[in-house]
């Protein structure tokens, strides 16, 4: 029966490869950021509901969620879709690519989930690219009964495990009293120097650092005018380290550098986290390995060099692994020397070898989840696991 279903499945992909590209390209050519992705998010519902799939719009709340379900079968496998971009950036990390090799497994999976006795779903997961789409979903119940969650996300190559840091996301934001720079400099109170002084402060911190900790962040409002003293300064920044558990305390030293500015200046600070922290990832190894072999007999090459670091990226996919077993390897688009969040890298996330990637990756996921019904040790160790997502 398996020879049978896996020739069926590679044949559906075969069949449906002209509609995940033009899926691929049609959300890159509309790139929309984080909880705004309206668009997209109705454009990969609506491909898997003309597949036959029960969509649920605004999943669990959220505008720019849903959920794609069919099969009632006791094994309950899943994928996840990203569809958001980077301001500025467009589809700079490639999640068209995601969406289409999401998309193009589960539609080639689709017209066998009775005969491979699973439920099958797709979840839409909004803003990845901080927002933290998937923590909302997995903290209202969203992933309640499903055994195993999987993605397989573009990079410069491909990398089997996923290894990401630990991240929080954080408003940071200055208060003071705006005067004429010229005339009564000494009436005004600078936000824009206590931004200055924070930085210096976490530059110096960097010495304390461990090896794997990565501080950085961006100033989006410094201020209106030159000769005027900045009332208000604002800007995002974000702290990483290995563990959640790393993160708390390397976070609390960081914040203490944006309280050193307020404290010189006389400014108000107030910082607002912008997601629930992200998690590091707990990988499984069997559904992993089962991946790894499926994409090598496809032709792929799997990379440890410098150039594999994308693996490394965070993900609010590593929350859904805390709870569920779970994979986020990653797949090359021949994009080097472009990286991840470059302009080039948008680029090649519609080039030929990006396509080549979305079928490959849409080939081996299905592959991947048809092994992990059949294979009778993998799926029962994943039943026997099953704790409604509260691991």
């Amino acid at each position: 029966m398996t020879a049978t279903l896996e020739h069926a499945v590679r044949s559906a992909v075969d069949r449906v490869t002209d509609r995940i590209l033009a899926l691929s390209r049609d959300l890159h050519a509309h790139p929309e950021i984080a909880w705004e992705e309206v668009r997209s998010c109705a454009r990969v519902a609506g491909e898997l509901a003309d597949a036959g799939f029960a969509v649920e719009e605004e999943f669990v709340g959220l505008p720019t969620a849903f959920l794609a379900r069919c099969g009632t079968g006791p094994l309950h496998l899943a994928v996840c879709a990203e569809y958001d971009a980077l301001p500025g950036m467009g589809h700079a990390c490639g999640h068209n690519v995601i969406s289409a090799i999401s998309t193009g497994a589960a539609v080639a999976l689709a017209p066998y989930v009775d005969e491979l006795g699973i439920t099958l779903s797709v979840f839409g997961t909004p803003a990845e690219e901080g927002g933290g789409g998937k923590i909302e979903i997995l903290d209202r119940g969203g992933f309640v009964g499903v055994h195993a969650a999987a993605m397989v996300h573009p990079g410069p190559v491909d990398v089997a495990r996923a290894e990401p840091y630990a991240v929080s996301h954080s408003h940071i934001q200055y208060d003071g009293k705006s005067s004429h720079a010229a005339a009564y400099p000494d009436r005004g109170v600078n936000a824009a120097d206590a931004f200055t002084i924070a930085q210096v402060a976490i530059g110096l911190l960097r010495q304390q650092f461990p090896h794997d900790v990565r501080v950085h962040g961006v100033m989006t409002n410094g201020g209106e005018a030159p000769n005027a003293i900045p009332q208000r300064t604002e800007g995002r920044w974000y702290v990483r380290a290995g563990t959640l558990a790393e993160l708390e305390g390397l976070e609390e030293r960081v914040n203490r550098c944006f309280a050193a500015g307020a404290l010189a200046t006389g400014c108000e600070l107030t910082i607002t986290p912008e997601s629930k922290p992200y998690a590091e990832f707990r990988t499984d190894e069997g559904l992993l390995a089962g991946y790894v072999r499926r994409a090598e007999e496809l032709g792929r090459r799997f990379s440890s060099g410098s150039d594999s670091l994308m693996n490394r990226a965070s993900t609010d996919m590593g929350n859904v692994s805390q709870r569920i077993p779970a994979i986020h390897p990653y797949i090359g688009i021949d994009s080097l020397p472009a990286v991840n969040h470059q302009l080039e890298f948008a680029a090649a996330a519609v080039s030929a070898a990006a396509d080549k990637a979305a079928v490959d990756g849409a080939r081996a996921l299905a592959l991947t989840l048809l092994d992990a019904a059949c294979d009778g040790a993998t799926r029962q160790r994943l039943m026997d696991g099953a704790d409604g997502g509260v691991r």
